[in-house]
């Protein structure tokens, strides 16, 4: 990671990705996982919350930001040779950074007795899960932004996003058995334990399957590329006006092929299904056109200034929010007068959330809120010494 200076840039954009940020920490730190309302839960495996806009949103504002990022590269200003050094660096870094936040702290924090400390170590790494949201994050602006700057025009481009639907789509139907988007015979889980293994993949749909899977990287490179032909719309737009009317209008089509397309390839976060990359591409656009129109046309921006500031140093706060997590709610521990055991954070929610406002769905997202506001904060504090932490 290194520290610059804060450059002008397009305001809609960083409010937009300092909200999908906030949004990631609040769904990812409730008070308590039994108590959560339905919106803020992700769908069981076919369907679309609310919380299962957030990443995506971010994914396009990524590919959004890439079309303002990548112009140098093709005015002359700068070598297409330096963009591609400049993109894989980045990838790697990004996957490298979730990969030792999956490991934090590097060690088993309550190792077994009965083995020594090297077996409880090789133990600790035999299950350490290797995907996650940074490495998805990675992979898809790796392969978007390869695309885009291998095939340059936006025409191409176009092409190469409906690819990306329409590939991974066929490999889910051909080599996903008689029911290809089930959890068990998907075949993103099928290559993911191929190529991984059982115990390197997340746990939490009762079976070995990795919703940040390597497959998913095909269709969230889509999502990508989406949002990067959004990015160039806005940049050569003449007037902003014209670029919201743009947005506004694709996103209601994008919408709606979404919505038709989820008859025969249902819409699924988990395996990140072309439907769903249109649909939640779809309301991405609207709200992109509604904070252009509000912010950088109506000049609204003190009213975001919060989520500007989230916006401008988003992965580190991500990093940061998962590091604070683990260190205050599972390995710092002590045990209370009853004999259980507590954790600073969990201390928290039972004596002030949940004391204040019941251990219920709104103690819990209060405690939630509360979170993302800690990060917000620094977030802000970072802001007003003109300093972005680049990821």
């Amino acid at each position: 990671m290194s520290t610059v200076l804060i450059k002008q840039r397009y305001v809609a954009l960083d409010v937009l990705r300092g909200m999908t940020i906030a949004g990631m920490i609040l769904v990812n730190n409730p008070g308590t996982w039994s108590q959560i309302y339905p919106p803020l839960r992700h769908a069981q495996w076919f369907g679309c919350t609310p919380t299962d806009l957030v990443f995506p949103f971010f994914l396009f504002v990524v590919g959004t930001a890439m079309a303002f990022s990548f112009a140098g590269f093709f005015d002359g200003t700068a070598s297409i040779k330096s963009g591609y050094a400049k993109l894989y660096k980045r990838a790697i870094l990004i996957f490298l950074v979730g990969l030792l936040l999956n490991a934090f702290p590097f060690f088993p924090v309550r190792p077994d007795a009965e083995l020594t400390f090297w077996e409880n170590l090789g133990q600790f790494y035999s299950r350490l899960r290797i995907l996650g949201v940074l490495q998805r994050i990675a992979m898809a602006y790796a392969l978007g932004g390869t695309l885009a700057l291998w095939l340059k025009k936006p025409k191409r481009i176009a092409v190469a996003f409906a690819a990306t639907l329409l590939v991974h789509w066929a490999l889910l139907w051909f080599f996903g058995g008689d029911d290809p988007y089930s959890r068990e015979t998907n075949f993103a889980r099928s290559l993911d334990l191929f190529l991984l293994g059982p115990k390197h993949l997340y746990k939490g749909y009762g079976l070995p399957f990795d919703p940040e899977g390597v497959l998913g990287m095909i269709s969230g490179a889509g999502t990508v590329l989406m949002g990067y032909l959004a990015g160039v719309r806005i940049r050569k737009s003449t007037e902003k006006i014209q670029a919201v009317g743009s947005l506004y209008t694709w996103g209601l089509v994008s919408l709606g092929a979404g919505m038709v397309w989820s008859i025969w390839l249902p819409i699924s976060k988990p395996l990140w299904t072309g439907s769903y990359v249109l649909y939640a591409g779809g309301w991405t656009l609207l709200m992109l056109a509604f904070f252009i129109y509000l912010i950088d046309i109506k000049g609204r921006e003190k009213w975001f200034l919060p989520f500007r500031a989230l916006g401008l140093n988003p992965l580190f706060a991500f990093v940061l929010s998962g590091l604070f997590a683990k260190i205050f709610g599972s390995i710092i521990r002590w045990q209370m007068a009853d004999g259980s055991t507590t954790t600073p954070l969990r201390w928290l929610y039972t004596n002030v959330f949940a004391a204040v406002l019941g251990d219920n769905p709104t103690g819990s997202v209060a405690y939630a809120i509360f979170y993302v506001a800690i990060f917000t904060l620094m977030a802000m504090a970072l802001y007003k010494k003109k300093i972005i932490i680049k990821l």
